[in-house]
């Protein structure tokens, strides 16, 4: 989606950014796990096809990505913003009669990262952006059966199931974006801060090459 190809989103633990061709290769590394690909329902692509993937999300009206990034990582000009990556989320507008629906996916994909509210944060920061930015009224979530952690947060997040799917092994829960709901966004992702993307690497850029110029003390 081009809404969101200039946009850096900045929470407590995250920072959410576009996905970019710098990001590929290790997006192509997390994704050979057998574990990501059960997770996420999705089939090994060769590195040539992930950028293509990439190139596509980037582009097609009807997706919206961000790569989660490691907010202390980041912080520190001296990374490389590709050694900051820990996951994805995801935006689909799934229905074309319903562009107010969208199927919500999210995977943290560095399992160290995993269990410190880090999904749930970006979940949340997703949902405002999504209400907000591309006026959805309802989402949707897909989820392995096996899948109990994410069912789960989920559910914290008021979601609720509304069907079953033995054939592709997997659950869908809704949650209405109602005045309770937006109460609660407000809540939980009102800090959160929306920068030029461009300026804010220009920024880290401009900040590694003091340090690497200034003297030492």
């Amino acid at each position: 989606m081009k809404i969101n190809e200039n946009t850096l989103l900045e929470g407590h633990k995250v920072v959410l950014v576009p996905y970019n061709a710098e990001h590929v290769p290790r997006y192509h590394e997390w994704m050979k796990s057998v574990e990501l690909q059960q997770l996420t329902a999705s089939e090994p692509l060769t590195l040539e096809q992930e950028y293509d993937m990439q190139r596509s999300w980037r582009e097609d009206a009807d997706k919206c990505t961000f790569i989660i990034l490691d907010k202390r990582l980041w912080v520190d000009s001296g990374t490389e913003e590709a050694q900051c990556m820990i996951g994805d989320v995801n935006i689909f507008l799934t229905d074309p009669t319903d562009p107010s629906m969208a199927e919500l996916e999210i995977m943290i994909a560095e399992a160290s990262y995993r269990g410190q509210g880090i999904g749930k944060e970006v979940t949340q920061m997703m949902m405002h952006y999504g209400v907000a930015k591309l006026g959805i009224s309802r989402f949707q979530a897909k989820i392995g059966l096996d899948n109990d952690i994410s069912i789960a947060m989920f559910k914290k997040l008021h979601f609720q199931q509304v069907s079953v799917c033995r054939v592709f092994k997997e659950v869908t829960l809704e949650t209405a974006v109602d005045v309770s709901l937006r109460r609660r966004l407000l809540q939980h992702a009102g800090h959160v801060t929306e920068q030029d993307y461009q300026a804010a690497r220009g920024g880290r850029r401009e900040a590694a090459s003091r340090a690497a110029t200034d003297p030492p003390m």
